[in-house]
C-alpha cells in the first residue's frame, strides 16, 4: 500500500475528507463569522463548519501566496488520506488568539497535519514535503502550536483561556496538533505554555538545513517510488 505526497490545487478540494473540507476552525476569525457558516457541533468544545468558507480561504491564499496545502494520496484507490496545511500567519486569524501567540514574522505557521485511520505513517511525508516547500520558497522557519494534555483536561483549559480572553471562539480539538509529534519532529518550544505552547523548526541554519532539505526531498521520492511500484 503506497502513499504518495503533492501539492493541492484547488481543483482538488472536493478529494479532501469532509472534516478537513468544511473545518474553519483556524480559517475564520471567530469574532466575524458570517451568516454562512452551519451551526454545527465539530470537537469537544463545539465549532463552525463551512465549506464554502474553507474554498474560499484555499483559493485566496492559493492566488495570492501560493501551495498552502500537502495533500497524501493512497496509490491503489487514489483516496486523500492525509493533509498538511500551512500559511503565513496573516492568513490565519486563529493564530492570533493563543496565549503563545504571536508567531515570529520570519515563519510560516503549520496549522494542522491531519491522517486518515490506518495511515499515521503520512504524517512525517506531509512535514517533509512542506519543509520542501517552503524551503524552496525562502521561508526561514516553520511554527505550530502544540497540544500537550489529554481531550478532558485541554477543554478545561481551553475553557479557562475563553473566559479570560484568551483563545476566543468555539474550539475543535480534532485541529490541534500534538506537542509531542513535533518535538520528535525537529520542532523546539520557543513559547512555552502548559497546554497550547509554540514550537519553530529554523530552516536555516546550516548543514542542518541542508540536511532537513535533503531529508525531505529524499523521502518524497522514496515514497513516489513505491507508489508508483504499487500501481504497476
Amino acid at each position: 500500500m503506497g502513499v504518495s505526497v503533492t501539492p493541492m490545487e484547488l481543483e482538488g478540494f472536493d478529494r479532501l475528507p469532509l472534516h478537513t473540507r468544511r473545518c474553519v476552525f483556524w480559517e475564520v476569525d471567530p469574532d466575524g463569522v458570517t451568516d454562512t457558516l452551519d451551526d454545527a457541533f465539530t470537537g469537544s468544545l463545539g465549532g463552525f463548519e463551512s465549506e464554502f468558507d474553507k474554498e474560499a480561504w484555499v483559493s485566496g491564499v492559493l492566488l495570492e501566496w501560493g501551495t498552502c496545502c500537502q495533500i497524501a494520496t493512497e496509490s491503489t484507490t487514489g483516496r486523500v488520506v492525509g493533509t498538511a496545511f500551512y500559511a503565513p500567519p496573516g492568513r490565519v486569524p486563529r493564530g492570533k488568539r493563543f496565549p503563545t501567540a504571536p508567531v515570529s514574522a520570519d515563519a510560516v505557521l503549520l496549522t494542522k497535519i491531519t491522517t486518515e485511520p490506518g495511515f499515521d505513517e503520512a504524517a512525517p511525508l506531509l512535514l517533509d514535503a512542506v519543509v520542501a516547500d517552503v524551503v524552496g520558497r525562502g521561508v526561514r522557519a516553520i511554527e505550530a502550536f502544540g497540544y500537550s494534555a489529554s481531550d478532558a483536561e485541554l477543554a478545561k483549559d481551553l475553557v479557562t483561556l475563553l473566559l479570560g480572553g484568551g483563545v476566543s471562539g468555539n474550539v475543535c480539538d480534532e485541529c490541534l496538533m500534538s506537542t509531542d509529534f513535533l518535538m520528535a519532529s525537529g520542532f523546539d518550544v520557543v513559547a512555552e505554555d502548559q497546554y497550547l505552547p509554540r514550537l519553530r523548526l529554523d530552516l536555516h541554519e546550516g548543514l542542518g538545513w541542508k540536511s532537513q532539505v535533503e531529508q525531505a526531498l529524499s523521502k518524497l521520492v522514496i515514497s513516489e517510488s513505491i507508489s508508483l511500484q504499487a500501481v504497476h
